[in-house]
């Protein structure tokens, strides 16, 4: 039984985001929301509210789920659309920059 969760178009570039998701992939869920907790990054609280929405996906799904026995089966983040902005430069010209955006999926499964 395997349950699925993501959040599209999360405003953090995903190279950070695969910082945070690398350290739960394989991990009990219960372990994995904890780990989280302790993780010093900006983006953990949104991987831990995505990893909690994929832990009541579920439940919802079936009522003969063990909570304590779901494992994160995949966690993986892709790349979102790039926003493309401009900077003031010397002499008139613009630089130009980058805000990237990212998805994070997370499938939890049995063990």
């Amino acid at each position: 039984m395997e349950a699925r969760a993501e959040a599209r178009y999360v405003r953090v570039s995903p190279q950070k985001a695969r910082l945070v998701v690398d350290l739960i992939r394989g991990r009990n869920a219960g372990e994995a929301i904890t780990l989280l907790r302790g993780t010093n990054k900006r983006i953990a609280p949104m991987v831990e509210k995505v990893l909690r929405s994929a832990i009541a996906n579920a439940e919802h799904r079936s009522a003969e789920v063990d909570v304590d026995k779901l494992v994160v089966a995949e966690a993986y983040v892709n790349e979102g659309p790039r926003v493309k902005r401009l900077r003031p430069a010397p002499m008139g010209r613009a630089y130009r920059y980058q805000r990237r955006m990212a998805h994070i999926a997370i499938t939890v499964a049995e063990a």
